[in-house]
C-alpha cells in the first residue's frame, strides 16, 4: 500500500512522515493554499530525506515549463497536477519528469480517459481539494483501475483510512488535513495510526484486489515507476 503525506512544510515533519513509514511527501506549490512554501525551502525539506523517499510537487493549473523547472530546481522526483491540465499539458510534464500524477475530482468525466493523460498514476479526490471533506466513495468505485494505478484522497484519516481502503481498493492512499494538528503542521500521533491502519487494511484485502500491493513495506516505488 503506497502512502504520501501531503502538504509537508518543515524538515522536521518530512523526516518524521518518513520515518513513520510513508512512501512519499507531497509539497504544495499552490499560491494560495495554506500549505504553499517556496522552492528553496523545498529544496532544503528534500535534501534531508532519504534518497529513496518519492518527493512529489503538488501543482494547481500551472504552466508546464513552470512544473519543470520548479521540480527540478527544488531537486524532486515527481509532479502532482491537481486542477484542470490538458492532456497535452500533462504529456508535456511527463516527457520531462520521471513520474507524474494526475488528480480528478471524483466522477470527473475525464475519468473515461485517463490513459490520455499519460500519468504513472492518477489521484481520485474531493471536489475541494485540501478542504478535508470526505467524497461519496462510490463515485471512487467506478474509477479505471485496470493498468492504473489508483491513488485515493479526500478527507482521510486515521478513523476511516482503513474503511476507504476496503471500500475502493486503491492502489495507495494521500492525505494532508487527516494528520495535521495544525494547516502545514503534522501531528505525529494521527500520522503513525493513519499510516499503520493503511498498512492493516491493506493486509486483509483479497488476494485478487489487484489494484493494491501489499507484499513490500514500505512499497518500493522506484522499482515499480522506473523499472
Amino acid at each position: 500500500m503506497f502512502v504520501k503525506i501531503c502538504g509537508v512544510t518543515s524538515e522536521e515533519d518530512g523526516l518524521l512522515a518518513v520515518g513513520m513509514g510513508a512512501d512519499a511527501i507531497g509539497l504544495n506549490f499552490v499560491p494560495g493554499s495554506k500549505r504553499q512554501i517556496a522552492v528553496d525551502r523545498a529544496r532544503d525539506i528534500v535534501r534531508r530525506l532519504p534518497p529513496e523517499t518519492m518527493t512529489v510537487g503538488i501543482f494547481r493549473n500551472e504552466l508546464p515549463e513552470r512544473v519543470v523547472e520548479i521540480v527540478q530546481r527544488a531537486g524532486l522526483r515527481a509532479a502532482q497536477l491537481h486542477g484542470d491540465e490538458s492532456a497535452e499539458d500533462a504529456r508535456r510534464v511527463r516527457s520531462r519528469i520521471p513520474v507524474v500524477i494526475k488528480a480528478f475530482a471524483a466522477g470527473h468525466p475525464a475519468l473515461s480517459r485517463v490513459a490520455d493523460f499519460g500519468a504513472d498514476a492518477i489521484m481520485i479526490d474531493g471536489a475541494e481539494p485540501g478542504s478535508g471533506e470526505v467524497f461519496d466513495w462510490s463515485l471512487a468505485e467506478g474509477a479505471p483501475s485496470a493498468g492504473h494505478r489508483v491513488l485515493l484522497a479526500g478527507g482521510l484519516h486515521p478513523g476511516n483510512v482503513a474503511d476507504a481502503i476496503t471500500r475502493v481498493r486503491p492502489w495507495g492512499v494521500d492525505v494532508a488535513t487527516g494528520v495535521e494538528s495544525a494547516p502545514g503542521r503534522k501531528d505525529p500521533v494521527k500520522l503513525r495510526e493513519f499510516i499503520a491502519n493503511a498498512r492493516a487494511a491493506a493486509t486483509e484485502l483479497p488476494d485478487d484486489a489487484s489494484s493494491v500491493q501489499t507484499d513490500d513495506i514500505p512499497y518500493n516505488w522506484e522499482e515499480d515507476f522506473l523499472s
